[in-house]
């Protein structure tokens, strides 16, 4: 294969779960070419975050430079990218917060946070439960929105934690849970930088909790991993979630 197809096969089979990969793969064994319905009814079924749009760039790229390869060529050319990408994923690092022993070489989670929002290119995702005292963060936020990047900060409403926010103004999109939702609290603490790489701990983004508390995290650079997470967080700012803008 040429062109753009073997990239955009890889792509999808980083992006997608094992599930979803294997149902994929068996819609393109039924598959004849690229037109096939099957296909538009698996993509109908998987509503996901630009995943609609990945697939119709892979069926163009299939049907301008390889309309004679069968679906169940594709298929195998799937599996075969995802195989791949399973052996070259980096382990995940672990991060601390708090007092370093020498049981383990670690990070520090503060570090870490600004070199993971450094690191994006089009788009942050951030989520934290609590936030206050990170004038550093913020600043990293500033000159990621001064290189273009779109920024979402998914907080905890009850905590008023939008404000340590307050001075990126329109900079930044907030996103809260319903002031009439009183059954849930959003309490995951997330950085996440394109769909390449993710920050994940216990650490919120606090002066204390990105330095002093005792905290535990771990970084990922697995872009398969990371993509499911940004996939599932922009799924709670959608229609069917439970987080509304700011």
């Amino acid at each position: 294969m040429t062109g753009r197809l073997p990239a955009l096969l890889a792509s999808l089979g980083r992006r997608l779960p094992s599930d979803r990969l294997v149902d994929l793969q068996r819609h393109l064994h039924q598959a004849e070419n690229p037109d096939s319905p099957l296909l538009d009814r698996w993509s109908a079924s998987h509503p996901a975050a630009g995943l609609a749009v990945q697939l119709t760039t892979l069926r163009t790229a299939w049907r301008d430079e390889a309309p004679q390869l069968s679906g169940e060529a594709l298929a195998l050319a799937l599996a075969t990218a995802a195989e791949a990408e399973k052996e070259m994923a980096p382990p995940a690092e672990l991060v601390v917060s708090g007092p370093t022993s020498p049981a383990i070489p670690v990070r520090l989670t503060s570090g870490i946070a600004v070199d993971v929002i450094r690191s994006a290119r089009a788009s942050l995702l951030i989520a934290s439960f609590a936030a206050y005292g990170i004038p550093e963060i913020v600043t990293e936020l500033r000159a990621a929105a001064e290189r273009n990047v779109r920024i979402d900060l998914l907080l905890e409403r009850t905590t008023a934690s939008a404000r340590a926010f307050g001075p990126l103004g329109e900079h930044v999109r907030i996103w809260h849970r319903a002031a009439s939702d009183d059954r849930t609290s959003l309490h995951a603490k997330v950085i996440a930088a394109d769909r390449h790489t993710a920050l994940l701990g216990s650490a919120n983004l606090t002066g204390r909790g990105l330095s002093r508390n005792v905290e535990i995290g771990v970084i990922l650079r697995d872009s398969g991993a990371v993509g499911r997470l940004v996939d599932h967080m922009r799924w709670l700012t959608g229609p069917d979630g439970l987080l509304h803008r700011a």
